[in-house]
């Protein structure tokens, strides 16, 4: 396994909002189906906001983009009904969102430098198609050290070939990689396809020297469309 996308890991069955949902509804429908927080839809389908159970809770107003991590206390479920607040007035604006063909590691990377638990995943044009969660891509990254080697020698085969005399051998401990044996001729472009494997935290050659990590490229099949529930203003949707 290397290299996996946000669309093989995401979840295509959305708990999704409009704007116009009264808040108290949607922190009940987000409390009834366990969610933190849930992407908000325009009429098109298109992502414009993301809302969490702690901005409902709060009622904060004019809240920057991708700040809703989800984790605040949670709210009454008529919180902030009393004040006629909807979702538009405390969502996050403007969402923060990933493609299906962006690698594990992207969406990681824009988790951890917004603070946010989920990406609503969408189309080119901004359409929802799913969601990615920390734990789906935890679910990635919490590989077995066996996997992780296995999936190292296929590469050591790939890019060096099966009879190269000089393939270096290799070890993987807690997600690092150690190369043994004489350096490979091609040893750039092994150590690209080492780092492309999900996992894998480093990469040493026999000299101890470690190498660098380096940019991730490709694309991947787009998987098919969501299954999705969606709250419209007049009243909670059916459970699905």
């Amino acid at each position: 396994m290397t290299e996996r996308t946000v669309g093989e890991v995401m979840t295509r069955e959305v708990v999704t909002l409009a704007p116009g949902t009264p808040a108290g509804q949607a922190a009940r429908l987000l409390g009834a189906r366990r969610v933190g927080a849930a992407p908000v839809l325009d009429e098109e389908d298109r992502v414009v906001g993301v809302v969490s159970r702690g901005d409902l809770a709060s009622g904060r107003r004019d809240r920057p983009g991708g700040t809703s991590s989800g984790t605040a206390r949670e709210p009454s479920g008529a919180e902030g009904a009393a004040e006629g607040l909807t979702v538009r007035h405390v969502m996050a604006a403007p969402a923060v969102t990933v493609h299906p063909e962006q690698r594990v590691a992207v969406a990681a990377r824009a988790m951890e430098r917004r603070g946010v638990d989920r990406l609503p995943v969408v189309d080119e044009a901004d359409r929802i198609i799913g969601i990615v969660t920390r734990r789906d891509l935890l679910r990635v990254f919490l590989r077995s050290d066996a996997e992780i080697l296995a999936d190292v020698r296929r590469t050591l085969r790939s890019v060096l070939g099966a009879a190269a005399p000089a393939r270096p051998d290799a070890t993987v401990r807690e997600g690092l990689v150690v190369l043994g044996g004489p350096a490979a001729r091609d040893h750039g472009r092994l150590l690209r396809a080492l780092w492309r494997i999900d996992g894998v935290t480093g990469v040493l050659g026999e000299a101890g020297e470690a190498g660098g990590p380096h940019r991730r490229g490709g694309a991947g099949e787009h998987p098919a469309g969501p299954r999705r529930t969606a709250a419209a203003a007049g009243g909670l949707p059916a459970e699905g």
